[in-house]
C-alpha cells in the first residue's frame, strides 16, 4: 500500500487508480497519446513509435525478469523469433498484419517456453547463461537456415494487407495508433495479470521459490508460463518492428539489444509496469538526446561526430551504475517517492 492511501472497502483496494490525481493523471495521458500525432513531425512520431515498442518488449521482460525473479538475456533473439515469423508470413503467404503480428507473439510465446524448461533447475547466474545460450542459437540458427529465413540477407516487408485483402502503404502517422493501440493493451494486461492467481504466483516464486512450492504452487508451470507470457509480449514488439521497420535483418537483434532492454527495466524499476514505462521512454530519448548534442557541437567540434557512438556507449553504462548505486529500485521509486512527498505534506517526513 502506498504511504498515506487506506481502502475501507474490497473494492477500493481492488482499483487501478486509488486517489483524484491519479485519475487525472491518467486522463491527462491519454489526452496527450491522442492530440500528439497530429501536432509532431515526422521525426518525433518515429521514436514516439520507438517508444511505443520499447514499452512492450520492456513490459514483457520485466514479468519475467521483475517479477518473476527469472534473468534473462535472451530478449534480443525473442524479438527476432516475432519479426522473422511475421515477416516470413507477409512475405511467403501474403498474410495481413492481423494475422502475421498475432502469430508472430505466438511462436514466440512457444520457443520462449521451451527455453524456460530448464529454469527450474537453473537459477541466477546459471539461468542468465542459459537464455544467454538461447540468444546466440537463435541468432545462429536466423543466419544459417538460408532456405527459410535468408540468411544473413535482409528481408524487405513491403506489402500491408489489411483486413480487406487491399495494400494499404502505413506511414509513421498510421502505425503510431497501432503501436500505441498495442502497448496500451499490452499495459492493461500486465497491470491486471498481477491481480489474478497466476501473477501472484509469479511474485511467490520470485520471493522465494520453495515457500511457493510449500505453499501449492507448481513452480515449474508457472515458471515456463512467465517465459511464454514474456516471450508472447516480446515477440509482439518483434512482429511490430517487421512490419514498422519494413525490413528484417539479424543485426538489429543481437546482445546488445538484450542488454539495452534489460537496462530499461533496471533503470525504470524491476517488478514495477510503470518502471518498464519509464525506463522504455529514458533509454530510447537518452541516445537521441546524445546524438542532437553532437550535431548541435559538430560545428565547434569537427571530430564530434565520429566520437558520439562512443559517448553513448559510455553514458548509457554510466547511467546503469549511478542508478544501481543512488536508486537500485529505479525511476518508479523516484517518482513515487515525489508523489508521497506532496500528498503528504506537510508531515511528509
Amino acid at each position: 500500500m502506498q504511504s498515506g492511501i487506506f481502502h475501507s472497502s474490497y473494492q477500493k483496494d481492488m482499483a487501478l487508480r486509488h486517489t483524484p490525481a491519479q485519475k487525472v493523471r491518467l486522463l491527462l495521458i491519454i489526452v496527450f497519446l491522442l492530440i500528439f500525432p497530429f501536432l509532431a513531425d515526422n521525426y518525433y512520431l518515429t521514436l514516439a513509435n520507438q517508444i511505443g515498442i520499447a514499452v512492450i518488449g520492456a513490459v514483457g521482460l520485466n514479468i519475467l525478469t521483475g517479477f518473476t525473479g527469472q534473468i534473462s538475456l535472451g530478449t534480443g533473439a525473442f524479438l527476432a523469433v516475432g519479426a522473422y515469423t511475421a515477416a516470413l508470413l507477409a512475405i511467403r503467404f501474403n498474410m495481413p498484419m492481423w494475422i502475421t503480428i498475432p502469430a508472430g507473439a505466438l511462436m514466440t510465446a512457444l520457443v520462449g517456453g521451451l527455453f524456460g524448461i530448464p529454469s527450474l533447475r537453473l537459477k541466477g547466474l546459471y539461468l542468465a547463461i542459459a537464455t544467454l545460450a538461447a540468444q546466440v542459437i537463435i541468432i545462429w540458427v536466423v543466419t544459417h537456415w538460408d532456405t527459410v529465413t535468408g540468411g544473413v540477407d535482409a528481408l524487405f516487408v513491403k506489402n500491408y494487407l489489411w483486413f480487406d485483402g487491399q495494400q494499404v502503404r502505413f506511414n509513421e502517422f498510421k502505425f503510431y495508433w497501432i503501436i500505441m493501440a498495442v502497448a496500451v493493451l499490452v499495459v492493461m494486461a500486465a497491470v491486471n495479470l498481477f491481480r489474478t492467481r497466476p501473477g501472484r504466483a509469479f511474485i511467490a516464486i520470485r520471493d522465494q521459490d520453495i515457500a511457493a512450492e510449500v505453499m501449492g504452487v507448481n513452480v515449474f508451470r508457472y515458471k515456463v508460463a512467465a517465459f511464454a507470457t514474456s516471450s508472447f509480449m516480446i515477440g509482439l514488439a518483434g512482429a511490430l518492428i517487421a512490419h514498422w521497420r519494413q525490413i528484417v535483418t539479424w543485426e538489429r537483434f543481437t546482445i546488445e539489444v538484450s542488454i539495452l532492454y534489460l537496462a530499461m527495466i533496471i533503470i525504470g524499476g524491476l517488478g514495477s509496469i510503470s518502471g518498464s514505462i519509464y525506463g522504455a521512454i529514458f533509454m530510447t530519448l537518452l541516445p537521441a538526446f546524445l546524438l542532437n548534442v553532437g550535431q548541435s557541437l559538430g560545428s565547434a567540434i569537427p571530430f564530434m561526430d565520429r566520437i558520439i557512438p562512443f559517448i553513448q556507449q559510455a553514458v548509457f553504462g554510466i547511467v546503469i551504475i549511478v542508478f544501481l548505486i543512488f536508486e537500485p529500485e529505479g525511476i518508479a521509486k523516484m517518482w513515487r517517492n515525489i508523489k508521497d512527498y506532496f500528498r503528504l505534506w506537510p508531515f511528509s517526513y
